[in-house]
C-alpha cells in the first residue's frame, strides 16, 4: 500500500501500485474525498514508492 496527497484539496488517499507495471510510472487517480483527478508520478527508489501527485 502506498498514499499521496491530493494536489487539490490536500487530503491523503492510500493507493496500491502495480509493481509489475515498471519502477517508474504515470497514471490518473481520482482524489476520494474531492473527486479532482490527479496525475500520479510514480517511483520506486529501491526501498519504498514515493508518489508525487498534480492536478490532471
Amino acid at each position: 500500500m502506498a498514499g499521496f496527497q491530493c494536489a487539490g484539496c490536500g487530503e491523503w488517499n492510500e493507493t496500491s501500485v502495480d509493481a509489475s507495471a515498471g519502477r517508474r510510472q504515470q497514471y490518473v487517480e481520482d482524489c476520494q474525498v474531492c473527486c479532482k483527478p490527479n496525475l500520479l508520478m510514480v517511483e520506486y527508489d529501491g526501498e519504498e514508492w514515493r508518489i508525487e501527485a498534480e492536478l490532471e
